[in-house]
């Protein structure tokens, strides 16, 4: 196990889809799944992609535990590996609510999500996830997912004057950087 470093926007590879995990269950996939947790856990993360750290895989991780020092007014959710995702959409309704990444370190934006959602696919050992979820853990999965496509959040943005620093848009409330 090992903390990697983590790519930062403008890294070319942040903007290559990823491939899709043919093997399941390998020491090799179990070392990255140890790294990206490890990684993670060391910067307060919600949740992070494979591309993230360099690795072109459509692997994302996410949960989080009773406050996030990055998210504290978040509602828990829980800790998941999800290979291979697939996400749909359930309705139409969008919701806007503040990002950050950590790729995009120190900054936050009003990013649209789809307010609910099915996801699919499976863990490193094969077994299937579906799940409905709405809220937070909606707007994580769809933020992880993006990176497997290329899409860092300030591209879903539609509106550039809710993009900027984390001390800038929230003096005061003492968000860590990201």
């Amino acid at each position: 196990m090992a903390i990697r470093p983590v790519l930062r926007m403008g890294d070319p590879r942040l903007l290559r889809p990823s491939d899709r995990v043919l093997q399941l269950d390998t020491p090799e996939l179990h070392a990255l799944l140890a790294d990206m947790q490890e990684t993670m856990a060391s910067l307060n993360g919600a949740g992070l992609a494979a591309p993230q750290i360099g690795e072109p895989w459509r692997v994302v991780i996410f949960g989080t535990d009773a406050p996030n020092p990055r998210y504290p007014d978040a509602e828990i959710v829980p800790r998941t590996v999800l290979i291979n995702p697939e996400l749909e959409p359930l309705g139409t309704q969008m919701e806007q609510g503040w990002e950050g990444c950590l790729s995009v370190p120190g900054m936050r934006g009003l990013v649209p999500r789809y307010q609910q959602l099915r996801y699919r696919g499976v863990d490193e050992r094969g077994r299937a996830i579906d799940r409905q979820v709405s809220g937070f853990h909606a707007r994580v999965v769809q933020h992880e997912v993006d990176h497997l496509d290329g899409i860092l959040y300030p591209m879903r943005m539609t509106d550039l004057s809710q993009f900027g620093f984390n001390e800038e848009l929230f003096p005061g409330q003492g968000l860590q950087d990201d």
